[in-house]
């Protein structure tokens, strides 16, 4: 699994506040094995559940621009 600027956020924010992930899995109502895959950097979770954790620390989850290339780029 691939570390993402997500994974990172994560797991930052979980030992800023000195939890464990038990502690970030009960405080945010997610399952274990959920905060664990997503650390881990899981390709598919779930974003109401990502949301859900990130809520805790007053985060959420919002579009960003991709930077591209100008042979990357197409017409919409």
């Amino acid at each position: 699994m691939k570390k993402t600027p997500l994974t990172e956020t994560v797991k930052r924010l979980r030992k800023e506040f000195g939890l464990t992930q038990e502690d970030l899995a009960l405080k945010s109502g997610v399952g274990l094995n959920f905060v664990r895959e997503l650390e881990q950097g899981k390709p598919t979770v779930r974003l109401d559940k990502v949301n859900q954790v990130l809520n805790l620390f007053n985060y959420e989850m919002t579009p960003s621009p991709i930077p591209r290339n100008n042979e990357e780029s197409f017409d919409l």
